[in-house]
């Protein structure tokens, strides 16, 4: 695992819409429902004050608040957003829902909404998300729910995306003590959570998962913590040229964790993962092959990055794993498909030969 970092990720991508035949996908498999409310509409607040947290910090987002004659019926719309992203969509659950705050993001690229919905009858909260639709997110979000050990639950309608809320600790707040002070024993334990994270990335083509784009989520398992990293930002699915973008590994940001990897694994231990993660992953594409070849053919038809970066990372797949197929790709459905057939054929030859395959 390396750790020079690396640091050339575009500070701002494009918007890529929901074409037809990606809408279509959406619909077959429920993704895509009539909602009340737009992106756009939360877009029209007469205010907004900053937040802080707890230590008394800028969160980089605002409050904001809506006149009078509109906050009643955008309240009353979110209570049904949630309804339909929770349950059957139907009102019975609204009159016991409080829409707490809206806060607003200007920071990234989606510009995203925070909903904090509320249960009145026991006072428990939760959070969902309001984007505008982008189809690498999108992408991104069916492809985690497929390829990893993670459900997502999101909607889309027209040009707005709801997302429901990924609890964990942030990547870069769960280090702010210092991994000392975590046990040997559970720093191994996110170690190799952290290599197969990494893995992920790579097969799956999901870029720039700095520390912040991603949460650790403890679990308690009778007498231990176990933990497990996933990602909460998809913007960068199969967008970026350099393939070192899609290493988390080699983000400066991660460097914490890399050096905790290096310290707490061998090096055959580290290939053992990879490898057990690369086998997890063609298992998945091999039993959701019909659901993932609907979705990498809407990517084969699709516009979700440049010319120059699909040459770029073209090049740089076929340098990291010498297979002649991704010289011959032409756009980034492509790219995504032969790692996907190049994942596969090196599991079936490692399962009938009982012998290790690369990446």
């Amino acid at each position: 695992m390396g750790t020079q970092p690396y640091e050339n990720i575009s500070k701002k991508k494009p918007t890529y819409p929901i074409q037809p035949f990606f809408s279509k996908y959406l619909s077959n498999y429920n993704r895509n429902v009539l909602i009340p409310v737009f992106y756009e509409d939360l877009l029209r607040f007469s205010g907004a004050i900053e937040v802080y947290d707890e230590n008394g910090d800028d969160t980089l987002w605002v409050r904001v608040y809506y006149p009078e004659h509109e906050r009643i019926g955008i309240d009353k719309d979110l209570k049904k957003v949630y309804s339909i992203l929770h349950g059957d969509g139907s009102d019975t659950s609204v009159p016991f829902l409080n829409i707490d705050a809206v806060d607003y993001c200007t920071f990234g690229n989606s510009k995203p909404f925070r909903i904090k919905v509320r249960n009145i009858l026991n006072d428990n909260y939760t959070y969902m998300y309001i984007k505008k639709a982008d189809a690498s997110r999108v992408y991104g979000l069916e492809l985690e729910h497929l390829l990893s050990p993670n459900r997502i639950n999101f909607l889309v309608y027209k040009d707005t995306l709801i997302e429901d809320h990924i609890s964990g600790i942030p990547g870069d707040t769960f280090i702010q003590d210092g991994l000392e002070s975590y046990s040997i024993r559970t720093q191994k334990q996110i170690a190799k959570e952290y290599v197969k994270f990494n893995e992920r990335c790579i097969v799956r083509l999901l870029g720039d998962m700095r520390s912040y784009n991603y949460v650790v989520v403890p679990t308690h398992d009778f007498d231990q913590v176990r933990y497990r990293i996933r990602a909460i930002d998809f913007d960068q699915q199969c967008y970026e040229g350099k393939l070192k973008v899609y290493m988390p590994q080699f983000l400066k940001e991660n460097k914490d964790y890399v050096e905790m990897v290096h310290n707490n694994l061998r090096t055959e231990s580290i290939e053992q993962y990879k490898q057990e993660e690369r086998s997890t992953i063609a298992k998945r594409i091999l039993l959701g092959k019909k659901r993932i070849r609907e979705l990498v053919n809407c990517m084969l038809k699709d516009q979700i990055s440049t010319p120059e970066k699909i040459e770029q990372l073209k090049k740089d797949l076929y340098a990291y794993t010498k297979n002649p197929m991704f010289e011959n790709c032409q756009c980034m459905g492509e790219v995504l498909e032969t790692t996907f057939d190049y994942v596969v054929k090196h599991y079936r030859d490692s399962y009938e030969t009982g012998t290790k395959s690369s990446f």
